[in-house]
């Protein structure tokens, strides 16, 4: 077998440091899709001396690799990322059942707006833009919670989600079809009036399933258990 020569292994490295300065500095932040072509324009080299970049950084953990679907950066603190969206699922659903009572006409239009964005993004899916519509609907479900201190603290759990994870859906991109369709069935409940605690359940049973959907795709032997976190 030929050796690389050292031009080759000095772009394959110059490509392994940019990569990884990226990942790092979260401006690549977990579920980021690596595209070589991409990649190789911006570094303007060759795909080769990225692919073997992309390989080291596989051997490292900081990529992986799945079929049909290409390179995307790991998630880089999993455990973090669990126990956020544990604490945002109880967080949002309990801002949301106290917010309930207090929307609006338009409130739920706007809300309603959002969601049908959503699905128009679905054929052309970004699960970037995808993520941004989806906290704007929540956003406007929980607005009227007269609880400023849970609506501090779901805001806090967002923030965080952003530090630790490109999008949800950048790793279960078929999850957001069933999550639109959940949307709806919250806003049905709500202009339906019903119980606060049954309002509450669905927007909680919604952000479960997203969290439950990612740790099915990711760690397919493990249950998740709300009583362990």
């Amino acid at each position: 077998m030929t050796a690389a020569s050292p031009t080759a292994q000095s772009k394959s490295q110059r490509a392994y440091r940019w990569i990884k300065e990226r990942i790092v500095g979260h401006e690549f932040s977990p579920g980021y899709r690596l595209v070589l072509g991409t990649l190789a324009g911006e570094l303007d080299m060759s795909v080769v001396p990225v692919r073997e970049a992309i390989r080291q950084l596989e051997a490292e953990g900081l990529v992986t690799f799945e079929r049909n679907v290409g390179a995307r950066v790991s998630m880089v603190d999993d455990s973090a990322y669990r126990y956020s969206m544990a604490a945002l699922g109880i967080l949002e659903a309990t801002a949301t059942a106290l917010s309930a009572r207090h929307l609006t006409a338009g409130d739920i239009r706007r809300a309603r707006s959002v969601n049908d964005r959503m699905i128009e993004t679905l054929d052309h899916f970004d699960p970037r833009s995808f993520t941004a519509l989806n906290q704007e609907f929540h956003s406007i479900l929980s607005s009227r919670c007269a609880n400023p201190r849970v609506l501090e603290l779901v805001g806090a759990e967002w923030g965080r989600l952003g530090h630790l994870r490109d999008s949800t859906f950048s790793f279960v991109p078929g999850r957001a079809q069933e999550s639109v369709r959940e949307h709806e069935q919250i806003l049905a409940l709500i202009e339906q009036g019903a119980p606060l605690g049954e309002i509450e359940h669905a927007a909680r049973r919604h952000r479960s399933a997203t969290l439950d959907a990612y740790l099915a795709h990711e760690h397919p032997d493990e249950a998740f258990d709300p009583a362990g976190i």
